[in-house]
């Protein structure tokens, strides 16, 4: 699968750890972590091999023992991780250093304060913020969204609604095409093959959108009300769902075996239940906006390439 040879741990105020997959895993390299964190950097060889690079910061260091799993998960967080390798790192421990744990003045955790959510048009690996906004037709447009949870309890990013429109700002005369309707069914997903990615954490989402006609050769911004909300309770008004052509039916992002309750995407998903009223206060959203990018035919149109924009907020 790959190699991790001993010397590629460096352990002094930071941790390193460098690791060479093989070429059939370079595809999912976003699916790598160590713990909850992504890789710091990634580089594909001209083998096609690819190398991985963790690379973060101790805050306080003096023979502390960390240690964390590095695994591949390329399944929902529902399956078991495809392979596990348990990371063991030893830190020299400061004289007054204290546990985060025993400090009363540290480790609180709270359901509410500010949120930091961010949206942008990702490369087409993956790695990063894309570097021209000029989608060929028929191509993928990866729309990644997050939350910054901070000092919050465990979170859920959702997209409830996503459309896309000729202005950056949405009017009453605004041309729009719906993606994502009926509070997360994404409804682009029955005719073309647009589809959400696995998480690889929940406080982030990845809308892998097939580009469209819709507004051929002009400026579009993808419009999306971003949602948070616990992740273990979703029903029929908080759900990730697309259409899987495979198996004729609507599936559930986070739990493939709860996609029933992705069955009201082919009619109504709207409720008016006590217990939803009651849940509406619990949820933090916010409407964010990403772009332009220009859809362009493979006859080769030209299109002057601007880089794509993205709006990050705090509520």
């Amino acid at each position: 699968i790959g190699t991790l040879p001993q010397q590629n741990f460096t352990l002094t105020s930071k941790m390193s750890i460098a690791w060479r997959i093989q070429a059939s895993l370079v595809p999912y390299a976003a699916r790598i972590f160590l713990g909850n964190c992504k890789p710091s950097h990634f580089d594909v060889l001209p083998t096609g091999e690819g190398d991985v690079l963790f690379n973060y910061q101790f805050d306080q260091w003096k023979y502390i023992i960390f240690e964390n799993e590095l695994a591949f998960r390329p399944q929902p967080r529902t399956k078991p991780a495809a392979f596990v390798l348990t990371i063991k790192c030893v830190a020299k421990r400061p004289d007054r250093w204290v546990p985060q744990f025993l400090n009363p003045g540290a480790g609180s955790s709270e359901a509410r304060g500010g949120l930091v959510f961010h949206m942008a048009l990702l490369n087409a690996e993956l790695k990063g913020i894309a570097e021209s906004n000029i989608i060929p037709l028929g191509s993928f447009m990866p729309i990644w969204a997050a939350v910054d949870q901070k000092s919050h309890q465990p979170l859920l990013l959702l997209m409830e609604e996503c459309i896309a429109a000729t202005t950056p700002k949405l009017y009453r005369d605004s041309q729009v095409y719906p993606l994502i309707t009926k509070q997360g069914c994404l409804v682009d997903s029955l005719e073309g093959n647009s589809v959400f990615l696995p998480r690889y954490h929940s406080s982030s989402i990845i809308l892998y959108l097939q580009s469209f006609r819709f507004g051929l050769g002009k400026e579009l911004y993808i419009h999306c009300k971003l949602v948070v909300w616990d992740p273990d309770h979703l029903d029929r008004t908080k759900k990730a769902c697309h259409y899987s052509k495979k198996s004729g039916s609507w599936e559930l992002l986070d739990s493939p075996e709860k996609s029933s309750i992705c069955s009201c995407c082919a009619s109504n998903c709207m409720t008016r239940s006590r217990r939803h009223i009651d849940s509406e206060s619990e949820g933090l959203s916010y409407r964010s906006v990403v772009g332009p990018v220009i859809i362009v035919d493979q006859s080769g149109q030209e299109a002057q390439d601007t880089k794509t924009g993205s709006i990050s907020t705090v509520v």
